[in-house]
């Protein structure tokens, strides 16, 4: 048991890494230490006890000259010239994600127009679905083609649960809820259709605005959704409505806004992809919109049905709703052409906003 050995070896060490490995080697639970006591069995009884406090002396000796060497290399000065007075290592900040902060800022938009903001069931029975909406137990929304129906026993009165396809299903609750107008509801949460496509995912978010009280008419309608265009679009976005059919909204409309992209022209300069401004002097199709103007969803003004099944009644009251995708609407601000981007994980598509 040469303690020459160990000192000398600990002592040449350079650097605290060096003085790592050799610490393992000698003291680790497979070190050469270990060994030692390990061959205590082969030495014969009356010398076992001598051996082990010699083993055990170099191991505390062995310990001791790690202790001091450790000490001296954490004290050496570095030769690399460090400032203090430089700024540290900047992390990346984490934000919201792209769909939470388009969440907030829809929710602030229409809290300064006094409606209120709430968010209804993800999961509801085919009653709140379809049929507080004037929908037909056969009507094409229904087939499982279209909408996801779990697994779960069948209410006698409201029949199959579903994953809600659409934001609607809170207009029923919300007329119970409330009981008399005026009500502005702003509905937004999670909606299910199975589909999959660069303008469709399985899971989504819409928002569904509701105002129901005496009076209340198209142009109310209107109003409110120039209102919401130039918040979040930007100055100067138009609206326009074109007649539509949805089972409850009556009369109904599809909306669409001017293109913020080429500006509602349907033309954009300085075209790439090989075409010149000298071959379309006006400019070329915006690849985004192609017309000038792009679908947001869809609106209407409650159909009578639909009040009375919220025990509203329609002879004195009227209102309007619409219901539109929060992913659609991202992609309309940003030019955005899949909305399969923003689950996809991808770290550098959502540092972008």
């Amino acid at each position: 048991m040469d303690s020459i050995k160990y000192e000398t070896e600990i002592n040449s060490s350079k650097s605290l890494n060096e003085l790592t490995e050799i610490e393992i080697r000698f003291l680790g639970r497979n070190g050469e230490i270990n060994k030692l006591l390990s061959e205590i069995k082969k030495i014969p009884n009356e010398e076992k006890k001598e051996y082990g406090q010699k083993v055990n002396k170099l191991k505390l000796s062995v310990e001791k000259l790690i202790t001091e060497k450790k000490k001296k290399l954490e004290n050496i000065k570095s030769d690399v010239f460090f400032d203090k007075t430089m700024p540290g290592k900047a992390y990346p900040k984490g934000s919201l994600h792209i769909v939470s902060h388009a969440i907030e800022e829809i929710t602030k938009i229409f809290e300064k127009i006094s409606f209120i903001r709430v968010s209804y069931p993800e999961v509801d029975w085919e009653y709140g679905a379809f049929e507080s909406l004037n929908m037909p137990a056969d009507h094409p929304a229904r087939d499982d083609v279209e909408t996801s129906f779990i697994d779960a026993p069948v209410h006698l009165k409201l029949g199959k649960m579903v994953l809600t396809p659409h934001t609607s299903n809170g207009q029923n609750r919300e007329m119970k809820r409330v009981g008399r107008p005026p009500i502005r509801m702003i509905n937004i949460s999670k909606c299910y259709r199975p589909n999959w496509d660069a303008t469709h995912t399985p899971m989504f978010h819409q928002f569904e605005g509701l105002c129901v009280d005496k009076d209340i008419t198209i142009a109310n309608l209107k109003g409110t959704l120039d209102y919401f265009a130039e918040k979040y679009f930007g100055e100067g976005t138009k609206t326009r409505l074109r007649p539509h059919h949805f089972q409850f909204t009556e009369p109904s409309f599809e909306v669409d806004t001017t293109c913020n992209i080429c500006g509602g022209t349907g033309l954009v300069e300085n075209p790439q992809g090989g075409q010149s401004q000298k071959d379309h002097p006006k400019g070329v199709q915006c690849k985004v919109c192609k017309s000038g103007w792009l679908e947001l969803g869809g609106c209407g003004m409650v159909h009578p049905n639909v009040l009375k099944e919220g025990g509203i009644d329609a002879k004195k009251y009227s209102g309007w709703a619409f219901g539109f995708g929060i992913e659609r609407v991202i992609m309309m601000k940003y030019g955005l052409d899949d909305i399969r981007n923003y689950y996809s994980g991808d770290i550098r598509f959502l540092e972008q906003f």
